[in-house]
């Protein structure tokens, strides 16, 4: 990302002021993770990575101070040496001279926090967390049943946005219709949200486009909600084997996070918002360890190999 977006938006919480090196607001930050500088000052600078963010707090503020000029200059070249992207001082300290001067002439933006250094880096961290994040875009429908991200997909004209329609009169809650934003947080988990431009809204073939919050409330939509399933809707097959116990653990890849899934048989006379509500129940309690298939067949396994157990005993 580029360094000056993060002049807007979520950042603002984080009061930066630019002290020096405007020149630069074009550098990239590539890693989320702001670095504090430590040691790197006192020459044990093979640890610092380029595109992070360096932080300079109280501690390494002090130790530029106490530096003789040419110290100070010739540490300041080293560090600069490295390809970062910005230097960022908390708790709202005077940077010293030579400090500025070496950002305004080697073009590193020179930022300033009145936050702590601990909130500071939690803070800069989870912003450039979110900003970087891999992205991705899919066809399907995002829904909030019973606080489980549920995403639907499936070809066009299949029933997305109607078996989410009845799901939002159900009591459930619609996060996006059509285009579904994703984006991938802490390597671990996927997040969906809708693009700002249709928020809210829902295409009904035959109704048009329909708002949802206006007809059901605020109650009925959410921003963004993280995926915790994905029911894939098809259209049924016969003749196809289909899944009837439910044992299959099959998962669905997005930005290589896998997300359990279900394939869903759509057919006449199915009502697919009920199913899918209780998949999104059924997933509710797998999550706790209650796994109906699984006990039912260990139950079944047990009563087989009592009941055999029996049957030997009888022929001695």
């Amino acid at each position: 990302m580029m360094l000056d977006e993060l002049g807007a938006g979520p950042t603002a919480a984080l009061q930066v002021e630019l002290l020096a090196g405007s020149a630069g607001l074009d550098r990239r930050v590539t890693n989320p993770y702001p670095q504090k500088t430590g040691l790197a000052l006192s020459g044990f600078d093979a640890a610092v990575r380029g595109g992070r963010v360096l932080v300079f707090g109280e501690s390494e503020i002090r130790y530029l101070e106490s530096l003789t000029s040419e110290a100070r200059d010739a540490t300041l070249a080293r560090l600069y040496s490295h390809d970062i992207p910005a230097v960022l001082i908390t708790q709202g300290f005077e940077p010293p001279i030579a400090l500025a001067q070496a950002a305004e002439r080697i073009a590193v933006p020179l930022l300033r926090t009145p936050n702590g250094t601990p909130h500071a880096m939690s803070r800069l961290g989870s912003v450039l967390d979110n900003l970087l994040a891999p992205r991705t875009t899919i066809h399907g429908v995002l829904m909030d049943i019973l606080g489980l991200g549920v995403l639907m997909i499936g070809e066009s004209g299949i029933g997305k946005s109607e078996c989410a329609l009845d799901l939002v009169v159900r009591g459930h809650r619609l996060v996006a219709d059509d285009t579904v934003e994703l984006r991938c947080r802490a390597e671990s988990f996927v997040l969906g949200s809708c693009p700002e431009l249709t928020r809210h809204h829902m295409e009904i073939r035959g109704l048009g486009l329909i708002n949802i919050q206006d007809l059901f409330g605020v109650a009925s939509t959410r921003t963004s909600k993280r995926v915790e399933l994905v029911v894939q809707l098809e259209r049924w097959e016969p003749g196809r084997e289909y899944d009837r116990l439910g044992l299959d653990d099959a998962r669905y890849d997005v930005l290589g996070v896998l997300i359990p899934m279900i394939r869903m048989p759509v057919a006449p006379g199915r009502n697919v918002a009920i199913i899918v509500e209780v998949a999104a129940r059924n997933q509710l309690l797998r999550a706790r360890g209650a796994h109906a298939a699984r006990m039912l067949v260990d139950r079944l396994t047990r009563h087989l190999e009592a009941g055999a157990g029996i049957e030997q005993g009888d022929d001695l």
